[in-house]
């Protein structure tokens, strides 16, 4: 790399129902590893969030920019990242009103606004919704690397999840 010429490193942009929240685990059990917060939606309802505060610290370790990609937009740093040893301050993408939005071409409602956050740098992006849709939307509109990670919402991120992500880590130009 010539002198003066900034190093970035690969963004990974990160889902939390899914790979963090293991939403679709077995109801009654809590996933070995994962302890339980409740996330107040009202004065009497929470939302049973499961989360392993081994990830942060492995996903710190990646060698990753890290960017919340996720319907909680600025509340995962709130609820989510002390809870998983992530900074309290990770930028996150703005999905504004145009949440959970259908489009009839089949790409997920988030992938337009990642690609447009990336503006052409590596990333990568672990989620459970993922569909070839979002494959050929982002081979279409990003010049540069990326991986999409489908990650299973009955077990959360794992092994081999953090293996893929090391290996695009490692291989993507910076």
């Amino acid at each position: 790399m010539p002198y003066g010429v900034p190093v970035t490193r690969p963004l990974l942009f990160l889902d939390v129902d899914g790979p963090l929240n293991p939403y679709a685990a077995q109801r009654e059990r809590r996933p070995e590893g994962y302890t339980t917060i409740r996330v107040p939606l009202d004065a009497r309802r929470s939302l049973r969030v499961w989360l392993n505060p081994e990830h942060g610290p492995a996903l710190l370790r990646l060698g990753f920019e890290l960017v919340w990609a996720t319907s909680w937009m600025e509340e995962a740093n709130i609820w989510i990242a002390p809870v998983v040893g992530l900074p309290p301050d990770l930028p996150y993408v703005d999905f504004g009103n145009g949440l959970f939005a259908m489009r009839p071409d089949g790409v997920h409602w988030k992938t337009e606004a990642i690609v447009a956050y990336a503006e052409g740098r590596p990333f990568a992006w672990v989620d459970d919704e993922q569909s070839p849709a979002d494959t050929l939307y982002v081979r279409a509109r990003h010049p540069g690397p990326a991986l999409l990670h489908h990650v299973d919402p009955r077990l959360g991120l794992g092994a081999g999840d953090f293996a893929a992500l090391r290996e695009f880590a490692h291989t993507a130009p910076g």
